[in-house]
This record gives C-alpha cells, sequence and structure tokens, in this order.
C-alpha cells in the first residue's frame, strides 16, 4: 500500500512540473506601464477591468484551473512534507520517510547544530542545510575532541615524584 502512495506522490509531483511549465506568470494589471507598481500579483477589481472581465489582449488572472494536482500540493519538490523546526523536540514527532525538516530562520547556531546532529542520528533530511554543513562538522569534531578529554580524564592520574612537587627556582 505505501508503495503505491509513493509512486503516486512522485508521479504527482511530475504533474505538477509539466503544469508548472504551461502556466503563464501572473503580473499585476498595468504594472509592465508603471514604474511604481511592482509585477506582484494583485487581484484586479475595478468596474470596467479588462483583465477581471477577461477581454482577448489582456494577461490571464489567477483561476483554479492553473490547480496543480491534489497529492502534490504542498510537498516540497524532493516530495517530502516540510515541517519547521525550532529545537530538538520537534524532530520527535517527524517521519522520516514522508517528512523533512527546514530549520526555522530564528534559531541560532548552538541550537542548529544541535538539531543537525540529532537530525542525523535519527535519518531526518534536513532541507535548508547548505549554510549549516560546516557548522555541523565543527560541532562533530568538538564532541570527539570533549570524548577524547573525557577518556584521558578518566585515566588514573600518576602521582608526581619528590623532585617534581616542588620546583619553582630554586631560592
Amino acid at each position: 500500500m505505501k508503495k503505491s502512495t509513493t509512486v503516486s506522490t512522485e508521479k504527482a509531483l511530475a504533474m505538477r512540473e509539466r503544469v508548472k511549465k504551461s502556466k503563464p506568470k501572473f503580473v499585476r494589471q498595468e504594472s509592465w506601464r508603471y514604474v511604481r507598481l511592482k509585477e506582484n500579483w494583485r487581484r484586479p477589481r475595478g468596474l470596467d477591468n479588462k483583465m477581471r472581465r477577461k477581454i482577448k489582449g489582456w494577461p490571464p488572472t489567477v483561476n483554479v484551473g492553473y490547480r496543480g494536482p491534489k497529492a502534490a500540493r504542498g510537498l516540497h519538490p524532493s516530495g517530502y512534507e516540510e515541517v519547521l523546526v525550532y529545537n530538538v523536540k520537534d524532530l520527535k514527532g517527524i517521519d522520516p520517510k514522508t517528512q523533512a525538516a527546514r530549520i526555522a530562520h530564528a534559531v541560532g547556531k548552538r541550537k542548529r547544530t544541535n538539531i543537525i546532529v540529532e537530525a542525523k542520528e535519527r535519518k531526518i533530511t534536513i532541507l535548508n542545510l547548505k549554510e549549516t554543513k560546516e557548522i555541523a562538522k565543527k560541532e562533530e569534531q568538538t564532541i570527539e575532541e570533549e570524548k577524547e578529554v573525557e577518556k584521558e580524564e578518566e585515566k588514573p592520574k600518576q602521582k608526581k615524584t619528590k623532585g617534581e612537587q616542588g620546583s619553582n627556582g630554586g631560592s
């Protein structure tokens, strides 16, 4: 059963890409005419508005018909469902097969590295890992160094001989 759902999501993602290619770039009405208007989409609402009335020769407006397949909606292009993570506890509810983590923007370096290390242990994919790969490597190195230091401290300490204890210069 699970195989069929994964295959259907893969097909849906491929279909979404095909639909996206044929979809026009929706622009705000007369944004090409005035510099002060950005191209960001705004719904045309005027009474005599040509775009709202869908008059020939005017750019297309957003419609339901341009929508992608239902199975692919809300999915990352990789096929995973995105889950926003703020701390290590948030990783517990993630299913590594269907979901992937996206570390929140407001998370600092220390907590970010802890999240990355924990996600690697649980085999959870992180979507915004590009900038943090170096940090995670450094964190792993520091963890290894700390373990080595702990091992050295666990070794029985050798007692100093009389000559080593009180040598400060011989006055």
